[in-house]
């Protein structure tokens, strides 16, 4: 069979690449004495030989080439082919290590030059609207409403061990010590001796968990990237935020409003579909993120102390402070005369109390002075105020800068709570609530019988009744138990750690507007919603639309919504606000990447109008996963291709997998990235509010070219005889399960169907099997089903890509996923299908429909290669793949050997490390 030739842009090598060179090649030769030092000679002899047959098979991408690797795989036996996969797999790390080390320096370096600012940038973000007409008055406008909330989530692709997580941040703040300045002869000794410690540690670490994850677990990796990037890193660019208001003659009052970005968690109160999380994990997540920020106010004043030992009889203070001071009771001789550090004292103490009370942490250094608690995170950020007040106003604001500045900032940032806990369940499992609740309180025996009208006529009713359905002395289901529990659990520690611990409540596959309705019923239960005269909603009620169907749906939901009396005065106390979340994984299961895409961009479109006609600011909280397939790709360009009106300021969404680590893992990488979020918010809110482009034609195009995706995919994916079995043949997925890599189950419930596997595990295989198909799958039909051999259409299409960022955007990914597939890779995988005659017939559909999408690229982009625009990307791919490859082949072999019957734990390891091996060399396979 002729498989398409690699289409991949041949990037030269440069001169500002030898740094990224010089350190992978460094890496890699401490990897390879540590292969040889803890697995012999013989291992790394066969990993160099692969490797060197990898490369030639990279380079001439003949089939002899491919078999000669093959071969070399086959021959090795369970432990040998461990061994070198280890080494593959810990080589793709070391190589993103070096990647990431080469970014920053290459950013530091731009900026050294003094060129126009980087795009991500806020300054490069003012410079475009600047550019495309837009008043310093309108930028301000958008500027002060942006609010965006990147959510923590755990998910199955998340596969590195923290171990490893923490030796990796070692090496590469290790490895990038050496651009900081020139080291002497015995400095650079030191540097290497150390840098190969940890990579003989690497080494000698096991990749793979011996336990399955429970979700306390996963709570302690989220929270681990606060210490390492966010506490720190938010701060500064708050800082950067407000000097770029300041710059468009922002007030003071408006600066101090100012909220660009703060955390989100869903770890710890996400139930759909995890039996394990419950009210014990939420309140665990609770305290353990407070533990974290309130250790890191503690911290922060200690060394605030040190800094600021300014004496009394040289400077003068302000009444207040002085009264601050005077209330520290702090009676040490060494600080009588130095009122700044009295008052810090004092600050420490009523911190160590409150950290003790609230979360049991036992200040270190404990605090020479007693103190008393603080109500809350306001009562401490007055305190700071108090201080800043006082240097501001006595000729040192210099000294405000720096650590005061950033204590401040990060106190209205993440107060006592550190991140907002998002609830989230399945709306049947609220539905079979309510219709218990309804039964044992005599009011409905059969809620289930009942049409939407009748549903939401009754929930209304008994939203206004004041009296409580549940009574703890009739016997009640475990569910509803649990579910009572996990709500009243988080009206308490809303109490304890601040309402903006727990704000939203979001219903999986809602589907109706008595699904929303449900869910308030179980607030009211809980002292969290009534209606009736004092009538309140604690939580935002955010319904998840995540099929295809309930995308086109969720207008007709929300309006119905809105129309409710009860609801709009919840609103109206919420600032007639509301967030619906939009499901981007199980829409492209359900109807490709296309289909998904253009369906999200329409919902948004259509409810952004309904919310306005509503009196409603409607936001969105984008469930995007790391993949393309899963929505995932460059945040900055995603952003910006939202449709006009619906990023009025406030965007949240979600990080997931392997991104995690990616993106934040890294403190100066976390802040790029970070900033990339808020500037794209920021671009998109002022582009937006004087939108004047009109793409109705195109959009004509893009619904008419949905529909034939659709189509295409359905085609493939639910109509075609036997295409679940050549997808769990063809792909690990079997395998993915039976790794200790997530506490939520793979599928929805015991089931074969695709319908009912998880769209996270659903894109990872294809991911491992180097074929990627949820990514681009039925584009290829769909753009040449619609131009055809019509030139004018083609011209279209190629207007669409230069001037509308929706479509931009689409094609950007869909090159960008197309440059990561490999059908020589894949056809290896396919000859695993059992029914060799099924495996082709599928596999030949697969091949027609990426050579067609191709193809249909390169006429609309005019490049005739991937990745043309982006080629750090292309030579990354290039550099990886004769470390990829392998992995595949040998994951292939050990395969073949497990599904015929050897189970033995090295054939098992060998397989789940080259998964892991693989999801860090591809980055954002999950």
């Amino acid at each position: 069979m002729n498989l398409p030739a690699s289409t991949l842009l041949n990037v030269a090598l440069d001169a500002k690449q030898q740094p990224l060179i010089d350190d992978t090649r460094l890496l890699g030769a401490l990897l390879g004495n540590a292969l040889r030092t803890h697995a012999g000679q013989a291992a790394f002899e066969h990993t160099e030989q692969i490797r060197q047959a990898a490369v030639l098979f990279r380079k001439s991408e003949s089939g002899a080439a491919r078999d000669a690797l093959t071969r070399m795989c086959e021959a090795l036996n369970a432990g040998q082919a461990l061994r070198v996969i280890r080494a593959f797999s810990l080589f793709s790390q070391l190589a993103n290590i070096a990647e990431d080390v080469q970014q920053n320096r290459r950013r530091r370096a731009y900026r050294l030059k003094g060129a126009a600012p980087q795009t991500g940038t806020i300054a490069r973000a003012l410079l475009n609207l600047k550019n495309r007409g837009v008043s310093a008055a309108d930028a301000l406008k958008a500027l002060v409403r942006v609010s965006v909330v990147p959510v923590l989530t755990a998910h199955p692709t998340q596969v590195q061990r923290k171990s490893m997580l923490d030796l990796t941040r070692a090496l590469a703040q290790l490895l990038a010590r050496r651009d900081q300045g020139a080291m002497d002869e015995f400095e650079e000794a030191q540097w290497t001796q150390e840098l190969e410690r940890l990579v003989q540690t690497l080494w000698q670490t096991a990749i793979l968990r011996t336990s399955k994850l429970n979700v306390a677990d996963e709570i302690n990796n989220a929270v681990s990237y606060y210490a390492v990037t966010f506490l720190q890193r938010i701060p500064a660019l708050v800082s950067r935020y407000e000097q770029a208001a300041q710059s468009l003659g922002a007030t003071t009052a408006q600066i101090k409003a100012l909220q660009p970005l703060t955390m989100g968690m869903w770890i710890g109160g996400d139930r759909d579909g995890n039996p394990f999380v419950n009210q014990d994990t939420l309140d665990y997540c609770a305290h353990t993120q407070a533990v974290s920020v309130l250790t890191h106010y503690l911290a922060q004043l200690h060394a605030l102390g040190s800094e600021l030992p300014l004496a009394s009889t040289i400077v003068q203070v302000s009444e207040p402070l002085l009264q601050l001071a005077q209330r520290a009771r702090d009676e040490s001789p060494h600080r009588a005369n130095e009122p700044y550090r009295q008052a810090i004292v004092g600050m420490y103490a009523r911190m160590a109390a409150t950290a003790l009370r609230l979360c049991g942490v036992i200040a270190a250094p404990a605090s020479p002075v007693s103190g008393e608690v603080y109500s809350d995170a306001q009562a401490f950020a007055a305190d700071l105020d108090v201080m800043i007040e006082s240097l501001n106003a006595h000729n040192s604001a210099a000294l405000v800068q720096g650590r005061l500045r950033h204590l401040r900032q990060a106190v209205h940032v993440f107060g006592f709570h550190l991140a907002t806990i998002d609830l989230r369940q399945n709306s049947d499992v609220h539905e079979a609530c309510v219709a218990e609740l309804l039964r044992s309180a005599g009011v409905h025996a059969d809620y289930l019988s009942l049409n939407e009208a009748q549903r939401c006529e009754l929930l209304l009713a008994q939203l206004h009744n004041p009296r409580l359905l549940h009574n703890p002395w009739l016997a009640q289901s475990a569910v509803l138990v649990e579910e009572l529990a996990i709500f009243n659990r988080a009206r308490a520690l809303r109490a304890q750690f601040g309402a903006r611990l727990i704000e939203q409540a979001i219903i999986s596959k809602a589907t109706s507007v008595s699904d929303m309705l449900e869910l308030a019923i179980m607030l009211k239960e809980s002292g969290l919603a009534a209606g009736g005269a004092q009538a309140f909603c604690a939580l935002d009620i955010v319904p998840l639309f995540e099929t295809i169907e309930d995308l086109q749906a969720a207008p007709d939901v929300m309006q119905a919504w809105f129309a409710i009396p009860l609801v709009q005065t919840w609103l109206a106390a919420r600032g007639h606000t509301q967030e619906v979340m939009l499901g981007y994984s199980d829409s492209n299961k359900d109807g490709g990447f296309l289909t998904s895409n253009w369906s999200l961009y329409e919902a948004q479109q259509a409810l952004t109008r309904i919310a306005q006609s509503a009196n409603v600011s409607m936001s969105f909280f984008h469930g995007r996963g790391g993949s393309v397939g899963r929505g995932g790709g460059p945040s900055y360009e995603a952003i910006l291709a939202q449709p006009a009106g619906s990023v009025a300021g406030r965007i949240r969404l979600t990080e997931q997998g392997e991104v995690i680590g990616a993106k934040y893992g890294d403190p100066d990488l976390g802040l790029r990235n970070l900033e990339t979020l808020v500037a794209a918010g920021l671009e998109a809110s002022a582009a937006h509010e004087s939108a004047s482009n009109d793409w109705r034609e195109f959009e004509c195009a893009m619904r008419e070219m949905s529909e034939l995706s659709f189509k295409a995919y359905r085609k493939l994916v639910y109509e075609t005889d036997g295409f679940t079995d050549f997808f769990r043949a063809a792909t690990p997925i079997n395998e993915i399960a039976q790794l200790n890599i997530g506490s939520r189950p793979s599928a929805r419930k015991p089931s074969a169907r695709i319908e009912d596997l998880r769209a996270i595990p659903w894109v990872f295989s294809w991911s491992q099997a180097r074929m990627m198909l949820p990514g681009w799958y039925g584009v290829g039909s769909a753009f040449h089903g619609w131009a055809g051999d019509q030139p004018e259409r083609l011209l279209m299409l190629q207007h669409m890509y230069k001037t509308w960022p929706f479509f931009k955007s689409v094609v950007s990914n869909i090159d960008m996923v197309l440059a990561k597939t490999d059908l020589a890779i894949a056809s290896r995988y396919v000859e695993m299908v059992p029914d060799a005659a099924l495996g082709q017939r599928i596999f030949n559909q697969i091949v027609a429909e990426w050579q067609k999408t191709f193809n249909m690229l390169s006429a609309i982009t005019g490049q005739t290669v991937l990745l043309a625009d982006n080629p750090t990307l292309a030579r990354s791919l290039r550099n990886r793949l004769p470390y990829l490859d392998p992995l595949n082949h040998l994951q292939i072999e050990l395969l073949k050997r497990y599904r015929a019957g050897d189970d033995s734990v090295e054939v098992q390891n060998g397989i789940h490390i080259a998964i892991n091996g693989l999801a860090a060399g591809l980055r954002n396979s999950g």
